[in-house]
């Protein structure tokens, strides 16, 4: 059975999981940040474009805020060595459009400062997604919420950041530094997941 769409309101929140409850079922989600940014303040009801990845040890529901960010993501599982957290990790560190840019330039450089993205990924990746990349064509997803951050402020946002880009595949050491010197008194965990990825480019 393909679950491709789900609407409900968002329970809980720990990037990259989410747990969403649909008619009183609780369907559990991985996402790119690009989905976390997009969703709206409060408990407003949501809709998310889904991809089930069967493997033998799990099933894995993962969530998109866009129906153009999921069809790159299944693009992306399509490139020899790219698994759902890699291609996670890809969404989650620039935008559809930044990624179609990078990979129209050939930019490796840009492509390895994703986690668990080495130089023979990237350059695959750039070969095998150009033609793939205007098959989708622009895709990327516009905030619901014009970037704002999202509600429910968690005790101690920086400690959930640092926990969810490591969760996203960056190493401890590099968290640290993504995330030393950011002013993130008084920024939502996900506010504070923005600013250290743009710490990076």
């Amino acid at each position: 059975m393909m679950i491709g769409l789900l609407r409900g309101r968002v329970l809980h929140k720990q990037p990259p999981f989410l747990l969403l409850d649909v008619n009183g079922v609780g369907y559990e989600l991985e996402a790119p940040m690009s989905t976390f940014y997009a969703l709206p303040l409060g408990d407003d009801e949501i809709t998310l474009y889904t991809h089930l990845t069967v493997r033998e040890d799990a099933h894995i529901l993962y969530g998109f805020s866009a129906e153009s960010d999921r069809a790159l993501f299944r693009a992306l599982l399509k490139v020899n060595g790219v698994g759902g957290k890699m291609a996670l990790g890809i969404l989650s560190g620039m935008t559809a459009d930044e990624f179609a840019m990078t990979v129209s330039a050939g930019d490796v450089a840009a492509m390895t400062k994703i986690p668990g993205v080495g130089k023979k990924t990237a350059e695959r990746l750039i070969i095998e997604m150009r033609d793939r990349m205007d098959k989708l064509g622009s895709s990327s997803s516009t905030p619901l919420v014009g970037g704002k951050a999202l509600s429910g402020v968690a005790a101690n946002p920086l400690d959930d950041a640092m926990s969810a880009l490591m969760a996203l595949g960056y190493k401890a050491a590099d968290v640290q530094r993504m995330t030393k010197g950011l002013d993130t008194e008084d920024l939502a965990t996900e506010e504070i997941i923005r600013l250290a990825l743009q710490s990076t480019r």
